[in-house]
C-alpha cells in the first residue's frame, strides 16, 4: 500500500544557483548533498519537515534545459505550508523573491503564489486557524 510522497524533483540550470535561491531566499535547508559519479544528489526541505524533500536535478542536455521553469506550465509545482503566510511573504519579498500579488484570505486559508529563480510557480499556504485545530 502506498503511504506518502517523499521526493519531488525539479530541473535546475545550475545546482549552486538553485541551492542559493532555495536556502537563502526561501529558507529551505539542505538534507543531502553528495556526488554521485558525474552527477550530484542534492535534496532540500522546509525546516523541520520530516516527510518530503525537493530533489534538485541539474539539466544535462538541451531537451532538459528547455523544460527549466516550464515543467508544470502555469500551475504550481510545489505547495509550501506555513504558519505565517504574511510574515514569510514579507521576509521573502525583502530578499528579492518575485510574487504574484499579495497574500489573500480564501476559505481554504491565506495564500500567495511566488516564483523560483527560473519562473516555476510555488504556492505558499497558511491553513485557517480552525482547520489546524480540527486536524
Amino acid at each position: 500500500m502506498l503511504k506518502k510522497n517523499i521526493i519531488t524533483g525539479i530541473l535546475v540550470r545550475n545546482f549552486d544557483e538553485a541551492l542559493d535561491f532555495y536556502t537563502k531566499k526561501l529558507g529551505f535547508v539542505v538534507v543531502e548533498d553528495f556526488p554521485m559519479g558525474t552527477d550530484r544528489w542534492l535534496t532540500i526541505t522546509a525546516p523541520g519537515n520530516q516527510d518530503s524533500v525537493l530533489a534538485l536535478h541539474e539539466a544535462r542536455n538541451e531537451a532538459e534545459t528547455a523544460l527549466i521553469g516550464k515543467q508544470m506550465g502555469g500551475y504550481p509545482f510545489l505547495g509550501i505550508a506555513t504558519d505565517d503566510c504574511v510574515g514569510d511573504y514579507e521576509r521573502m519579498k525583502a530578499r528579492g523573491v518575485k510574487f504574484e500579488g499579495e497574500p489573500s484570505v480564501r476559505p481554504y486559508g491565506t495564500g500567495v503564489m511566488l516564483e523560483d529563480l527560473y519562473g516555476n510557480k510555488i504556492f505558499l499556504d497558511e491553513e485557517p486557524a480552525e482547520a489546524a485545530v480540527s486536524a
